[in-house]
């Protein structure tokens, strides 16, 4: 022991102050009779990381005073060396403070009591404790995710797990502008404030801000050296010494240091703490992937509030019974206020100056505001949503700024790598690096892999400043390009969907326009079904624009596939804009499709007086242009819709004509469709004889075209066929065949109509539990679809014995 106090009296180096924690930490291994404590195991003891230990004892960092106490209590040490060591330890560290004065002491006291007594001249420790915290808002709500995110690391952070690393001592919140993310963090940090009982470091980094101006690290380091009462004189000069100050007051203290506001990840790395034992949390309107990247920063992502969060928002702020009763009216704000938390408090404001206006009042005059952005004007900069946007669009690039505005000419609700290059008349290589500078400044969100959407509120944004930005001419030409991108990819995979469709004939696409290459059947399906929601909305866009063509050719490509998806409402939505757009443009054409395709979903929707007189519309129309093919295919889908309704002599005599002018223009596909309409036709009227020989020769005609869907259908006529002639095992058979192109060519509600008569002919060969499984499968799909052909299905469930039946609900 006296050996060690000696050695200890001479230390001068942090080497030799290492030397002497190993000679401790050995002297105890002998005298405990033990092997020596591993870093695993001192960690467990101390709650440090077995790095951080592994460092002090290869003398590489000098243990801050508390820890080195610590250290050398648990090591075995007298009280009487305890004070030795401490005076080594602090010794070690002036010298390694000497060469440059800037690093002196802070002006606190250094010396600390120890377990053998104080040092002569020795002060008792006091530390600052600072709570700088802004003011929690009360009308906070919601966020239980991200909450539940942030106190599951904060609970790693200060309490570490069985190493004794913490999983991570940086998270940052980033979401769009106005979401919310200061008044997340502000209420969390007051949340959990007890956890830092050493206290918590604020600073708002304006990296985002009407006047332009960010705090620097300089400014930032510097107030938070002020915060922990370092006297002016002793705060260093420079940047490096300042931040090394810093991070040796913070090291070992557990505190909470929020960076709110942050431009980019340089702005901050200067202020993030080298200590376990403190959290560090930065919001920011960009991802900061360079924090998430390099210093293992936690990534949480805040998003607009959930309608019943955005409920809530107003609740606070306006009472549960104003909103309760006019419900329609909160419904119609929160759309119009797109869930975005800044928008709502405006309107929530405005709303609480004026408690005898009714909420009516609020929603009609966001619905009449010729810009919608005009609404959400709270007073000033920070709560001004247009400004609040704009500081986001100004740190853009100038090729990725004007990408974005362009989304004002594009008709959302999301766009795709090959639309964007369309849009923006640019390479397609060029467009993922700009849409992930405009997802790091969330001015759009990435929801799925390479598909990029923005609010309403956001797009209104970008509409108003490509309309203040870009001339007339460039827009159009904009809208021109993105239109052409839909109509030229779609009319392709429309064909590839249903290869017996006759073309349109598209006019040339416009230069720098970009479609998508769609091979197959598959790729054509996948297409559809991410782009219809895009598509749907192109079409309104379109007649809006002006460019009836586009609107009317662009509705005939979803006709098969959202047929098949059971979407009547919105074709007849798509199919009411095609014709509205034909006749402005004097599309003569395009009316007769219009006509023969909105009178197919109007039949589908029961009203079936308006579909007879579109069909007869159209027929006049093809008719007209001597357009056989059209003509056919007109009279195949009435002869569909007099067969629905029980008309099967008018449905025969409508399928017959179109086989006639299929045949006289060589169309085999149409003609082998027709044949099994005229096939279908004559087993409705129980001439089955007929019936066969039709179905077996369309099926003949359509293997060499490929045409799955039209095989599906011979198939299932095939199957109807056979069921009453009374074989019910061939029908079976052919309704399976049918069953599995249906669901290939994802054609839902075929799929549950053949399902429907499969159980019929399962519950005629006696075997009642695979017709309720069937039938189970069918109703489930017309339930989805919302179509009234479930009832009909759910008789036939009721109608097994009770055992069999099963589950008959909805859905």
């Amino acid at each position: 022991m006296f050996e060690l106090a000696r050695a200890a009296s001479e230390a001068q180096t942090l080497p030799e102050l290492a030397g002497l924690l190993r000679q401790l930490r050995r002297r105890e291994a002998r005298q405990q009779g033990e092997t020596l404590l591993t870093y695993r195991q001192l960690a467990a003891k101390t709650g440090w990381s077995r790095g951080i230990i592994g460092e002090y004892f290869a003398g590489n960092i000098l243990p801050p005073p508390e820890r080195f106490d610590a250290l050398i209590r648990l090591l075995g040490a007298t009280p009487a060396e305890q004070g030795v060591l401490a005076t080594a330890r602090d010794r070690v560290e002036e010298r390694r403070r000497r060469p440059n004065r800037d690093h002196a002491t802070t002006g606190r006291a250094v010396v600390r009591a120890r377990a053998g007594g104080p040092r002569p001249g020795a002060t008792s420790p006091r530390f600052p404790v600072p709570r700088q915290l802004p003011p929690a808002l009360p009308g906070f709500v919601g966020r239980a995710a991200q909450l539940a995110q942030l106190d599951a690391e904060c609970a790693r952070a200060v309490a570490p797990g069985d190493d004794g690393v913490a999983s991570v001592t940086v998270m940052t919140l980033s979401g769009t502008a106005g979401v919310g993310k200061t008044t997340l963090a502000v209420n969390w940090a007051h949340r959990v404030a007890d956890r830092f009982p050493d206290g918590q470091l604020y600073v708002d980094l304006r990296g985002f801000d009407s006047s332009g101006t960010v705090v620097t690290a300089v400014e930032a380091v510097r107030g938070f050296l002020e915060a922990l009462e370092v006297p002016p004189e002793r705060i260093p000069t420079h940047l490096p010494a300042q931040v090394g100050l810093y991070r040796s007051l913070l090291a070992g203290r557990r505190m909470l240091v929020l960076l709110d506001n942050a431009r980019d990840a340089d702005q901050v790395r200067h202020l993030l703490v080298g200590s376990q034992s403190c959290l560090v949390l930065v919001t920011s309107r960009n991802r900061l992937a360079g924090l998430i990247a390099a210093e293992g920063a936690r990534p949480i992502g805040v998003d607009l509030l959930t309608t019943a969060e955005a409920w809530q928002l107003l609740a606070r702020r306006l009472g549960p019974d104003r909103l309760a009763a006019e419900p329609q009216a909160v419904d119609e704000i929160i759309e119009r206020c797109a869930r975005l938390p800044l928008a709502l408090a405006v309107l929530a404001a405005r709303g609480a100056e004026k408690p005898t206006f009714p909420l009516a009042t609020l929603a009609a005059e966001l619905r009449a505001a010729p810009r919608p952005l005009d609404s959400f004007d709270g007073g000033d900069a920070g709560t001004d949503v247009q400004a609040v946007f704009s500081w986001s669009y100004r740190s853009l690039t100038p090729e990725a700024a004007r990408l974005f505005r362009l989304f004002g000419c594009h008709p959302g609700p999301d766009i795709g790598f090959a639309a964007a290059a369309s849009l923006a008349g640019l390479p397609r290589a060029q467009a993922p690096r700009l849409l992930a500078e405009l997802a790091h400044a969330h001015l759009v969100t990435e929801h799925a892999p390479g598909r990029f959407g923005a609010h309403d509120l956001l797009r209104a944004y970008a509409a108003e400043q490509v309309e203040r930005l870009e001339p007339a001419p460039a827009r159009r030409a904009a809208i021109r390009r993105g239109l052409d991108h839909y109509l030229h990819t779609a009319h392709a995979a429309a064909l590839l969907l249903q290869p017996g469709r006759d073309p349109v004939t598209l006019a040339a696409a416009a230069p720098g326009v970009v479609p998508e290459e769609i091979t197959d059947h598959g790729q054509a399906l996948a297409w559809f079904s991410v782009e219809y929601p895009v598509l749907l909305a192109a079409v309104a866009h379109a007649r809006r624009a002006g460019f009836d063509g586009h609107a009317w050719q662009l509705a005939w490509t979803l006709v098969d596939f959202l047929q098949r998806r059971g979407r009547w409402p919105d074709l007849a939505v798509a199919q009411g804009n095609a014709l509205a757009g034909a006749r402005r443009a004097g599309d003569r054409p395009g009316q007769a499709n219009a006509h023969r395709d909105l009178a197919r979903v109007l039949s589908r929707l029961g009203r079936v007086d308006e579909a007879a007189t579109n069909y007869r519309q159209a027929l006049v129309i093809f008719a007209e242009l001597g357009d056989h093919t059209g003509q056919a295919r007109t009279h195949r889908a009435f002869g569909a819709m007099l067969d629905g309704l029980g008309r099967h002599a008018e449905s025969l005599e409508q399928s017959e004509r179109a086989l006639a002018l299929y045949r006289a223009a060589g169309h085999v596909s149409g003609e082998a469709s027709a044949r099994n309409a005229v096939g279908w036709a004559h087993a409705q009227l129980g001439q089955y004889e007929p019936a066969l020989a039709h179905c077996q020769e369309a099926l003949a005609l359509l293997r060499t075209t490929g045409d799955r869907h039209g095989e599906a259908n011979t198939w299932d006529s095939l199957g109807f066929i056979n069921a009453r002639l009374g074989d019910h095992r061939a029908a079976i058979r052919c309704f399976q065949r049918a069953l599995g192109l249906y669901r290939r060519v994802s054609d839902r509600y075929d799929e549950a109509d053949t399902l429907s008569r499969l159980g019929q002919s399962w519950q005629a060969v006696g075997d009642t539990a695979a017709a309720a499984r069937t039938w189970r499968r069918a109703l489930a799909i017309l339930d989805d679809l919302g179509h009234p052909d479930a009832e009909r299905v759910r008789d036939l469930l009721a109608g097994l014995p009770a055992g069999d039946a099963g589950h008959t609900g909805g859905g």
